[in-house]
């Protein structure tokens, strides 16, 4: 849900390409929060048919069920968990014990502000726009990069915006949230061991919900999650 780019930087499967080659090929385990539901669950179907482990996680285990059921195989792991640090905390502790560290990180989940003016927007909700789009990456940053350092390889995709590098009305806090998203990953890339890199990825505009949020019935007019995928991958 954003404005298009010609750094779209080809793709979460690129960089499962990318990891895999690192590695000496085979199959990468792939991380996606908010894997319920738009671009999280169609990269884990396209994962999944490229024979890739996926691990989701979700806030809605309805969500979570009806993707089980499309999946190819049984060897994915899928959770209900939100992005706060105490959940965070236990869905590090959980992937590592059922499926060791991921590969590949893909930092999707994500919302947006009803369109208002930022003197109508609540504290409440601002608040849920910052704790899910930039504290919640940070809660996976904190907990899954040192996990990730002893093995000196992974790759992270935050997923940002065109908005992440320019302003719009009535979505202050979404801008905001997403500037926060592509300076969180400039800095967090300086930090970094050799061998590991993180990213902030700006997928082109979708018709997602939060799209319809903003854009109305517009937002018919752009390509959905599955037609992203299939334009932007290998």
């Amino acid at each position: 849900m954003t404005v298009p780019t010609t750094t779209a930087l080809g793709t979460v499967s690129r960089a499962a390409a990318t990891a895999a080659a690192a590695a000496g090929g085979g199959s990468k385990k792939v991380m996606i929060t908010g894997v319920g539901k738009g671009l999280g669950r169609a990269l884990a179907l396209e994962l999944d048919k490229r024979g890739h482990i996926v691990i989701g996680c979700s806030r809605s285990q309805d969500n979570l069920n009806s993707l089980q059921s499309q999946f190819s195989s049984d060897k994915h792991l899928l959770l209900d968990a939100d992005k706060s640090n105490s959940s965070v905390e236990e869905l590090a502790r959980v992937v590592v014990e059922k499926k060791g560290v991921p590969d590949i990180i893909v930092n999707n989940a994500g919302t947006i502000n009803q369109n208002k003016k930022i003197w109508e927007v609540s504290e409440e909700e601002f608040d849920s726009v910052i704790d899910t789009n930039v504290k919640g990456i940070a809660n996976m940053l904190r907990h899954f990069i040192p996990l990730m350092i002893p093995n000196k390889q992974g790759i992270i995709v935050n997923m940002s915006s065109g908005w992440g590098r320019s302003g719009a009305a009535l979505v202050a806090p979404y801008c905001a949230s997403k500037w926060a998203v592509e300076g969180l990953s400039r800095s967090v890339a300086k930090e970094l061991p050799e061998g590991m890199a993180i990213v902030a990825l700006n997928p082109g505009v979708i018709h997602t919900d939060m799209l319809t949020s903003c854009f109305g019935t517009s937002a018919s007019l752009y390509q959905d999650p599955d037609t992203w995928y299939l334009v932007y991958s290998l």
